[in-house]
């Protein structure tokens, strides 16, 4: 059981439990027959407002009808899988699941119920709402020797957008639903539910709208993108923040579909041998990089000579700076010159030298 949900039950618990223990106001003692009579004879007069008693008990009533269902046990079967959770049901595994069904195994049932709802004209006579991994471990131990095992459930009355908003809940504070399956089921929602208007569905969702957009953003990368990752959990919403936009721009868009297939390939050859995958940030790195033409390492810059005055060169100006002043390479052999050519050759690269001005 996630701390998360035990809170969120203690503190439903704690508020069932308070006003349950709200002190009822006493009778007054010893009232006059004729003063009670005349009391349940008087109209009741109008009120404004509804009172303690009436509040205390609607809120009673909601509370013990939303938190407080009864649970019923079915087998797996007897449940079908509501497309819209954000979980990829057909991607779970035993690896994934692990530590839940070995827990279970040794409990004897799932301690957290999932959430079902009744589909009376439908194959199977439940849709599971939420808690894909406690249906797919309690299945899976139905497969392999532990068909007495039930699967715990509590029964809701929840439209489609009713059941989005439950299950968006729950997935938030699981860890294991990565980023890609939720911007995904995001997407189908906003245009399923809420007519493709996304400030409504952050409203109901209770979510910046910024956030919302950046979902948005990671479930708009194509498949060959989404491929590069060696595993949909290395995709994350920072690396949709950075190539959605590039990948808009008609530009790029070739350069990283085509970067994307050499990276899938090498991923391929790094499962075949055993060796490690390339990490999600660097394939986000290689695929923006893809954009950018690489940088051509700039010519060397020419030094100036140094020339005599018959034309042949006797030297080069190494350097000519302000700060450090000028620094000459001077072989009068190489040019043939003779020393008085080299002074008069100098003369004017003195007098023009930065550090002269």
């Amino acid at each position: 059981m996630s701390s998360a949900g035990g809170r969120r039950r203690s503190l439903l618990a704690n508020a069932i439990e308070s006003i349950g223990t709200t002190p009822l106001p006493t009778p007054a003692a010893d009232v006059p027959v004729t003063e009670e009579r005349a009391v349940r004879e008087k109209p009741a007069e109008d009120t404004a407002t509804p009172s303690f008693l009436e509040r205390r008990g609607i809120v009673f009533d909601e509370i013990t009808r939303t938190v407080k269902r009864p649970t019923i046990r079915l087998k797996p079967s007897e449940c079908s899988i509501w497309p819209g959770n954000a979980r990829d049901y057909a991607a779970l595994s035993y690896d994934r699941c692990a530590s839940l069904i070995e827990s279970i195994r040794e409990e004897g049932t799932n301690r957290e119920p999932v959430v079902v709802r009744r589909t009376p004209n439908a194959e199977q006579s439940y849709e599971l709402i939420v808690g894909t991994r406690r249906h797919f471990s309690i299945s899976w131990l139905h497969a392999n020797n532990h068909s007495e095992i039930d699967l715990v459930a509590r029964i809701e009355t929840l439209d489609d957008e009713g059941a989005f908003r439950l299950a968006d809940l729950e997935n938030r504070e699981r860890e294991d639903v990565t980023d890609l399956e939720r911007a995904r089921n995001y997407r189908h929602a906003v245009e399923a539910y809420y007519n493709g208007v996304r400030t409504q569905m952050a409203e109901r969702l209770a979510i910046p709208k910024q956030n919302l957009h950046n979902l948005l953003q990671l479930a708009e990368l194509p498949d060959e993108v989404v491929s590069a990752f060696a595993d949909p959990g290395d995709l994350k919403v920072r690396h949709g923040m950075r190539l959605s936009p590039l990948l808009k721009d008609d530009r790029y868009r070739d350069a990283i579909l085509a970067e994307a297939a050499l990276i899938i390939a090498e991923q391929e050859k790094l499962r075949a041998t055993g060796a490690d995958k390339i990490e999600g940030s660097k394939v986000c790195e290689r695929l923006a990089a893809a954009v950018t033409p690489a940088r051509q390492a700039p010519s060397p810059k020419a030094k100036p000579s140094l020339t005599a005055a018959s034309g042949k060169e006797i030297g080069q100006v190494l350097a000519d700076t302000k700060a450090k002043g000028i620094t000459i390479n001077i072989n009068p052999k190489g040019g043939g010159a003779s020393v008085d050519e080299i002074l008069d050759a100098l003369r004017p690269v003195i007098e023009s030298a930065r550090f002269a001005r």
